[in-house]
């Protein structure tokens, strides 16, 4: 159930990101450092996503499960992919959450996130 949600919450925002006009780059991007929701590019700047998805509240909202640990780890992934591309661009963090209830999802977009 739990990833479920969390695979059609991804879907869920990729479509919103797409909707919004960002280029969607790689979904899942997996590194020896861990995982990037989604990467996309927004104009000229690249911005790793994270999104978390819940069916309710009751352990609060979902972005707020984005905490100072997991910020950590997508700031050095976004550091292996810069390298990895060899190339310098502005870099945004953005977390995308989102409730799902009787069908439909609340989407949150929280630009510049941290």
């Amino acid at each position: 159930m739990i990833k479920r949600v969390g695979r059609k919450g991804e879907d869920a925002a990729a479509d919103y990101l797409s909707g919004i006009g960002h280029k969607i780059l790689h979904r899942n991007y997996r590194t020896p450092l861990g995982e990037a929701d989604i990467i996309t590019s927004d104009k000229d700047v690249l911005v790793f996503v994270e999104v978390k998805a819940r069916t309710g509240t009751a352990f609060g909202e979902p972005f707020e499960a984005v905490n100072s640990r997991k910020q950590h780890k997508l700031k050095k992934i976004a550091l292996y992919y810069l390298k990895l591309l060899k190339a310098e661009r502005p870099v945004r963090f953005d977390v995308v959450s989102i409730i799902s209830r009787n069908g439909k999802n609340e989407i949150k977009h929280i630009i510049e996130a941290f």
